[in-house]
C-alpha cells in the first residue's frame, strides 16, 4: 500500500510503499477514502506522544472508508460497509467501554499512535464492533473523515462535558479545526460564542460558524484578550474552551470566565518545556470546574450524526482544503506554524 511514513520523530515524512496490513481477530482492514489532517499528528511526529515508540511510523486517525477485510469474531460488520470511528478505539469490554466511555478505556488503540494509522491507503481498526460508526447517506467520506477527531471531540467537550445551554456566553479559544467545531456546535445549542484567535481568516471562518464576536489575539499577555471577553459577557462567560494547548491560551480560557463557570481543556498541553502553569488561585477563588475532553465513544456518535444528517450541524462547512498524499507529506512538518482557518483533509481517491 502507498503511506506516508518517518522514520525517527521530527524526521523526514515521505510517501513510500509499505507491507499491506491484515486483519487482527476482532478488528477489520479499511481502505481509506479521506482522512483527516490535525494538529494532534504534528505532535505525533514532533515526538510529543510516548505511544509512538516502533519505526516507519504512519500517522493519521481520522477517517472515513470500507471495511476491505473483516477479522475472526467480528459480528457487526461485513466488507462494504462505509465506516467511520472514533480516534480513540477502545477495547469493548472493560468497565469504561462497558459504561459507554471507550474514550478513557486503559487498553484503547489509537490509530496514527499505537499502531500504524490513517494516512495510507490501508489502516486497520480494532474491536470493530465497538468503535466502527456506519456513515450515514448523505454525509460525504471527506466530511466523515473530519469527524473522528476535532469535530467529535469539540461535540462532547460543549455538549457532554460543559454542556451548553440556551443564553450562555462560551469563549472559544483557537478557532483552528476544534475551534470551529466548538464554535458550531455551541452556536447550535444555542450558545453566545465569542471566538479569539490570532488569525483574522481564522476569526471569519470563527463567524460563518456561529460565532456571535471574535477577538483578534496579537499580544502574548492574555490580559487585554481577558478584559474583552469579559466586557464582551457582563463580567465573564459561562463556559471556556481552550482548542490550543498552550500556557497562553488555557490562562486566557481560564481567566475569561465568570465565578462558578466551566473550563474545558481540549487542546494538548504537552510538557516539552517543563508542565504549563495554570492560574489555579482563579479556579480556587472562583470555584471554577476543570474538565478535560478527550474524544468521543463510537456509542455516542448516534447523537452527533444525526444532527449532521439534519443540517444543524455542518462539519462539511468547515473543510477548506482538499490534498493528496504528497501534499499532506509537505504539509506535516509545518503545521504548528502555519496559519489555519479551517480543515485540511486528505482524499486518497485523488
Amino acid at each position: 500500500m502507498r503511506a506516508i511514513a518517518y522514520d525517527r520523530s521530527g524526521g523526514p515524512v515521505t510517501v513510500r510503499d509499505l507491507p499491506a496490513p491484515t486483519a487482527p481477530d476482532g478488528g477489520v482492514v479499511v481502505r481509506v477514502r479521506a482522512t483527516g489532517l490535525c494538529l494532534s499528528d504534528w505532535h505525533g511526529w514532533a515526538g510529543h506522544d510516548p505511544d509512538i515508540s516502533e519505526f516507519p511510523h504512519v500517522p493519521g486517525h481520522e477517517l472515513a472508508g470500507v471495511v476491505e477485510q473483516v477479522g475472526a469474531g467480528v459480528e457487526r460488520w461485513q466488507a462494504g460497509d462505509l465506516v467511520t470511528s472514533p480516534f480513540v478505539c477502545g477495547c469493548g469490554t472493560c468497565q469504561w467501554c462497558r459504561s459507554g466511555d471507550a474514550q478513557v478505556c486503559p487498553d484503547q488503540t489509537q490509530p496514527g499512535f499505537t499502531h500504524h494509522g490513517s494516512w495510507a491507503e490501508l489502516v486497520v481498526l480494532h474491536a470493530a464492533d465497538a468503535n466502527l460508526v456506519a456513515v450515514p447517506d448523505g454525509v460525504t467520506p471527506v466530511a466523515a473523515a473530519s469527524l473522528g477527531c476535532r469535530f467529535a471531540t469539540a461535540y462532547r467537550a460543549v455538549a457532554h462535558r460543559a454542556r451548553v445551554q440556551p443564553g450562555e456566553w462560551v469563549a472559544v479559544v483557537g478557532a483552528g479545526g476544534v475551534g470551529l467545531s466548538a464554535v458550531m456546535v455551541a452556536a447550535a445549542r444555542g450558545g453566545r460564542v465569542i471566538a479569539v484567535d490570532r488569525n483574522p481568516d481564522a476569526l471569519e471562518a470563527a463567524r460563518r460558524a456561529g460565532a456571535e464576536h471574535t477577538i483578534l489575539s496579537e499580544d502574548p499577555d492574555p490580559s487585554d484578550v481577558v478584559a474583552r471577553l469579559h466586557a464582551l459577557s457582563d463580567g465573564g462567560t459561562h463556559v471556556a474552551l481552550d482548542a490550543v494547548g498552550s500556557e497562553t491560551t488555557c490562562a486566557t480560557a481560564v481567566l475569561a470566565l465568570r465565578r462558578r463557570g466551566r473550563h474545558v481543556q481540549v487542546g494538548l498541553l504537552p510538557a516539552v518545556d517543563g508542565h504549563p502553569r495554570v492560574p489555579m488561585d482563579r479556579v480556587i477563588g472562583f470555584e471554577l470546574d476543570v474538565l478535560g475532553s478527550h474524544g468521543m465513544a463510537a456509542s455516542d456518535y448516534p447523537e452527533m450524526l444525526a444532527l449532521v444528517a439534519d443540517g444543524t450541524l455542518r462539519p462539511q462547512d468547515l473543510v477548506t482544503d482538499v490534498v493528496d498524499l504528497e501534499t499532506a507529506a509537505r504539509l506535516l512538518p509545518g503545521m504548528r506554524d502555519v496559519p489555519r482557518a479551517g480543515v485540511t483533509v486528505l482524499d486518497l481517491r485523488r
